[in-house]
């Protein structure tokens, strides 16, 4: 039988304790990562929603910026939800001039794209490789995706209204974004996803 893998949520701002809910429940072993030492014996990493200059800026402090951002490129793999899909993203729009993201999915996010925190809306979002239907999605301040590079595999997008259309779930090998929240809806079937592919990565 193989072991639970373990899987680390940055800690640093944001909404982690959700994450780290949803690991346990798909059936990971699941720990806050806040410093360096702790990205040690990790098979796989959850970047969370929050404030994405807030995470840099945290992250830089705190030292994890870029041990994290060398544990990606040397193949570590990460999901990112809202603020966490802008710190996965290679290029930022409407991004301050000072921050940085850890990149590692080509693709090109565009910050707060649906407009401000009271512009965050809910609806069915059917995203590619999930079983079960439509999932519930939660969008807050949430990025859409502008443009993706060849290797990367949209898995979903805005079915209707304003915003149809816009990328809002991709893949690049072992690491995963989502502009919208699954933590907070109970529906663990993206992290389930998440899940498998880390145990994908270590077989």
């Amino acid at each position: 039988m193989t072991s639970a893998p373990t899987i680390g949520v940055l800690a640093l701002q944001g909404d982690g304790r959700e994450h780290l809910i949803a690991l346990d429940r798909a059936g990971a072993s699941s720990r806050p990562v806040r410093r360096p030492e702790e990205l040690e014996g990790l098979d796989g990493i959850v970047l969370p929603g929050g404030e994405s200059t807030t995470m840099d800026k945290l992250a830089r402090a705190f030292g994890v910026r870029d041990p994290l951002r060398a544990a990606l490129r040397a193949g570590l793999p990460a999901y990112g939800s809202c603020a966490g899909m802008i710190l996965l993203a290679d290029r930022v729009l409407d991004a301050p001039p000072d921050q940085e993201t850890l990149g590692g999915i080509d693709m090109t996010v565009r910050r707060n794209a649906f407009g401000r925190q009271v512009a965050s809306f809910e609806g069915d979002v059917k995203v590619t490789g999930v079983e079960g239907g439509p999932m519930h999605g939660v969008f807050i301040r949430a990025p859409w995706v502008e443009e993706v590079g060849a290797g990367v595999e949209v898995l979903a997008r805005v079915e209707g209204g304003e915003a149809a259309g816009r990328i809002v779930a991709v893949r690049q090998g072992s690491l995963l974004a989502t502009s919208f929240h699954p933590e907070v809806t109970g529906d663990g079937r993206v992290h389930e996803m998440f899940v498998r592919i880390v145990i994908d990565r270590q077989t």
